[in-house]
C-alpha cells in the first residue's frame, strides 16, 4: 500500500498482581497516516487531545520511524521515503502504552509497506524487544487481555477475551513518571510471603477477569511492585487506597500514576476525590491494531 493508515488502542499493564505479564487494551487510539513518497523522510505530530506533541521528536529518533525501519530490515524490504502524520491521544508517560502504541503502529506500518499480513508472533518480538517486556505491546497488537511472558529470549502472549460486564475508568493525573525511574524503586528481592501472595492474586485476577467480575477487588491485590513505588505519585496512591476502600478494584495502570479502575458501572463512585485527574471511561479495545488503506 502506498498510503494507509494505522490505528492502535492504548494499553493499561499489571491490571494489579500481574507484574509484567497482564495487559488490556483499551479504547484510546493513535492513528499514524502512512504515505510513501520518492525520498526523505516527512514526519508531522498533530495533537489529538495528548498536549504533548512538543515534547515528540520529528526526525529519525521517532519512535514511530525507528520501528518501521526495524520491521523492514527483519523483512528484507528496502524503505522507501515516507510522509507520517501522527495523531497522538494517549497521553506520554502516564502508565497507559504510549510508547508500546508508537512501536505496535510502525511495526504495523513496516508490514503494510512489505505487503504482507501482520505475523503475530514475529510481530511482537519486534515490537516486544523495544521495551523488553510484552505486556502492552501484546495488548496493543493483539487487543482484548492478554498474558505475557517471555521464555528463552523469545517473548508470548495468550489473548483472552474478558467479561463483558467490565468497564474500565481511568483516572489521569498531569504528572509524568518515567518507567526507568519507577522500575528503579523495586528491590532486587522480595519476601517469600509477598510473592506467594501475587502468585495467588495472579491466578485469582484471570478468572474475575473472564468469568467472575465479582471478585476483582480481591483479585486486584498486589504486594509485588506498587507498595515500593508509592512514593513515585503519592496522589494516585492515595486515589487507589481511596477507590478500594469504596469497594472498587482499583490499581495503578502499568508504571503510573495512571489509576484504572476496573468497574462494572463505568464511572467512580462520589467523593473518591478526582479534583486533579482527568477521568474517562475507556471500553475494552477488542481488535488491537488496524491497518487500512487510504
Amino acid at each position: 500500500m502506498s498510503a494507509f493508515r494505522v490505528t492502535v488502542p492504548a494499553s493499561t499493564a499489571n491490571l494489579g498482581p500481574g507484574f509484567d505479564a497482564f495487559g488490556m487494551a483499551l479504547s484510546l487510539y493513535d492513528v499514524v497516516e502512512v504515505r510513501v513518497t520518492d525520498t526523505g523522510l516527512k514526519v508531522e505530530v498533530i495533537d489529538a487531545g495528548a498536549g504533548e506533541v512538543e515534547d515528540v521528536p520529528t526526525d529519525e529518533s521517532h519512535l514511530v520511524v525507528r520501528a518501521i525501519r526495524k520491521t523492514c530490515e527483519h523483512l528484507g524490504v528496502e524503505l522507501p521515503g515516507l510522509h507520517l502524520r501522527c495523531f497522538n491521544t494517549i497521553p506520554h508517560a502516564r502508565g497507559l502504552g504510549s510508547s508500546a502504541a508508537a512501536v505496535v503502529s510502525g511495526v504495523a506500518a513496516g508490514y503494510a509497506l512489505a505487503g504482507r499480513e501482520i505475523d503475530t508472533f514475529d510481530a511482537l518480538q519486534l515490537a516486544a524487544g523495544f521495551e523488553g517486556h510484552a505486556d502492552n505491546a501484546a495488548a496493543s497488537l493483539l487487543g482484548g487481555l492478554v498474558l505475557a511472558w517471555c521464555d528463552g529470549g523469545e517473548f508470548h502472549a495468550e489473548r483472552l477475551t474478558p467479561h463483558p460486564s467490565i468497564r474500565p475508568v481511568v483516572a489521569v493525573p498531569s504528572v509524568r513518571s518515567a518507567t526507568a525511574t519507577t522500575r528503579g524503586l523495586l528491590p532486587a528481592a522480595v519476601p517469600h510471603a509477598d510473592a506467594a501472595h501475587n502468585a495467588g492474586r495472579a491466578a485469582l485476577a484471570v478468572h474475575a477477569l473472564t468469568a467472575k467480575p465479582e471478585l476483582l477487588l480481591t483479585a486486584t491485590e498486589d504486594r509485588l511492585h506498587q507498595p515500593y513505588r508509592a512514593p513515585a505519585y503519592p496522589a494516585s496512591t492515595e486515589l487507589v487506597a481511596t477507590l478500594r476502600a469504596q469497594g472498587v478494584a482499583a490499581a495503578i495502570s502499568g508504571a503510573g500514576p495512571t489509576v484504572l479502575a476496573l468497574t462494572t458501572a463505568g464511572i467512580l463512585p462520589p467523593g473518591a476525590g478526582v479534583t486533579d485527574f482527568d477521568v474517562l471511561e475507556l471500553p475494552v479495545d477488542l481488535t488491537g491494531v488496524q491497518v487500512a488503506a487510504q
